[in-house]
């Protein structure tokens, strides 16, 4: 087990800690240029982060062939639980793991993307962090058939 060495509050190790922290403050701060460019607070700001998320719907849609097939997949589902005569408690139950799927398909995109970014070189923990996203989203496809499966059984007894 190793030992946790307390920090000095006179070291120059400790100071350092604290002008971290004294620029981080500073970097949040309610003048700072990230509060500018998002937008103070209130209607402004939701409309902006509004923005911000319809950006990112179009960029899954235009540069993701993934994020295409499950939204199309759940749209026809949906269309699917409209016209099928299930109880609301399994309506509700299968529109929630639709929209699951497609909230880990855009968190899976934004890893990728972000890997991506960060180097196109083959290297093994790129390669963890793109499987494990693909192994979430597989999961949660897995849960949906499970679910679609066990609502149509339902009908049938």
């Amino acid at each position: 087990m190793s030992k946790v060495n307390p920090i000095n509050l006179d070291d120059e190790q400790a100071n350092h800690y604290s002008l971290s922290q004294t620029t981080y403050n500073q970097l949040l701060a309610p003048d700072s240029y990230a509060s500018h460019a998002k937008g103070k607070k209130g209607l402004s700001r939701i409309v902006k982060a509004t923005g911000y998320s319809l950006d990112g719907f179009k960029a899954a849609y235009e540069n993701e062939a993934a994020f295409r097939q499950v939204l199309w997949l759940n749209l026809v589902l949906f269309i699917a639980i409209i016209v099928m005569p299930f109880d609301i408690n399994i309506k509700m139950m299968l529109i929630i793991s639709s929209f699951l799927s497609l909230i880990v398909e855009l968190f899976n995109t934004g890893l990728e993307a972000s890997v991506d970014h960060t180097s196109t070189d083959q290297h093994p923990l790129a390669k963890i962090a793109k499987d494990v996203g693909s192994a979430a989203q597989f999961l949660v496809l897995l849960l949906l058939f499970i679910l679609w499966s066990m609502a149509l059984s339902s009908l049938l007894y």
